[in-house]
C-alpha cells in the first residue's frame, strides 16, 4: 500500500474539499451543495449525489489535451465519473438529505495510477465535510451518510498479487481490479478484468483480501480526516 495522505479545506468556496495524496497520485475533490434535485426526483423528498472527474492535462507523463478542447468527454471519463456517483451514493440515506443535491468534482493533478480510486476515497471525504456543514446548520434533522465508501485497486504483477497499483505496475499487470467498499467490509462495485491470461478464483480471492486490507487503511485516513 502506497503512502496515504488526505489534506481537508484545500478552497476556500466549496463547502466541502480535500487534496487526497496516494503516492504519486494527487486529486482534488470538491463538494459542492444545491438546493434543488434533477427533474426526474423533484417532489420525491430524495437528494442526489453525483460526481465529475477530470485530469489536468499535465497530471501525466505527456501534455494531454483537454476535453473541452475537443467539445465532448471521453468514454473513460463519462465511465469513471458514474462510477464516483454510484459508489458514493451506496453510503447515502437520501431520504435523510432532502431534496438537495451534492456535486462531488474530482480532479486529478497527478497521475500514478489508481485515480478512480483514489477520488472516490477523496470523493467521500469532501462529501462528509459538506454534510456536516448541513448537519451544524440544522438544514438535516438525521445524517444521511451511512458508512464509509473507499476504494482501491489490486491486481496480479509478476505472478503476485499486488495491492495498489502504480502506474507501471498498472500497465503491465496481467489482471487489473478495483475494489469499492464500505467502511463495515461490504462491496459496493467491483471491476476485474484479464489484461493477460485469465485469472482463477484464488487469484481473486487473494485480491479480495488485500483489498480488504487496503479499505481499512483508507478508512482510517479518511477518519483522521474528518474527525
Amino acid at each position: 500500500m502506497r503512502e496515504i495522505s488526505i489534506e481537508t479545506g484545500v478552497t476556500r468556496h466549496a463547502e466541502g474539499s480535500c487534496l487526497i495524496r496516494c503516492g504519486g497520485t494527487h486529486v482534488l475533490c470538491t463538494a459542492t451543495l444545491e438546493e434543488r434535485v434533477p427533474p426526474f426526483l423533484k417532489n420525491t423528498g430524495l437528494g442526489w449525489v453525483t460526481a465529475e472527474y477530470g485530469m489536468l492535462p499535465r497530471a501525466t507523463h505527456t501534455r494531454m489535451r483537454r476535453e473541452a478542447a475537443s467539445g465532448k468527454q471521453s468514454g473513460r471519463t463519462q465511465e469513471i465519473q458514474r462510477l464516483i456517483g454510484r459508489a458514493l451514493r451506496a453510503g447515502v440515506d437520501r431520504s435523510a438529505l432532502g431534496e438537495r443535491q451534492i456535486t462531488i468534482d474530482c480532479d486529478v493533478i497527478q497521475a500514478d495510477g489508481g485515480t478512480r480510486c483514489a477520488s472516490i476515497t477523496g470523493g467521500w471525504v469532501a462529501l462528509r465535510l459538506a454534510v456536516n456543514k448541513l448537519i451544524k446548520a440544522g438544514d438535516i434533522v438525521s445524517d444521511p451518510i451511512t458508512d464509509h465508501i473507499a476504494a482501491v485497486s489490486c491486481g496480479i504483477y509478476a505472478g503476485q498479487a499486488v495491492l495498489d497499483l502504480d502506474y507501471l505496475e498498472d500497465s503491465e499487470a496481467g489482471t487489473d481490479s478495483n475494489f469499492v467498499m464500505t467502511g463495515s467490509g461490504a462491496l459496493v462495485e467491483v471491476q476485474a478484468s484479464a489484461e493477460g491470461s485469465a485469472f482463477s478464483r484464488g487469484q481473486f480471492d487473494e485480491m479480495y483480501g488485500l483489498a480488504e486490507s487496503g479499505i481499512a487503511a483508507l478508512v482510517k485516513a479518511q477518519k483522521a480526516a474528518t474527525s
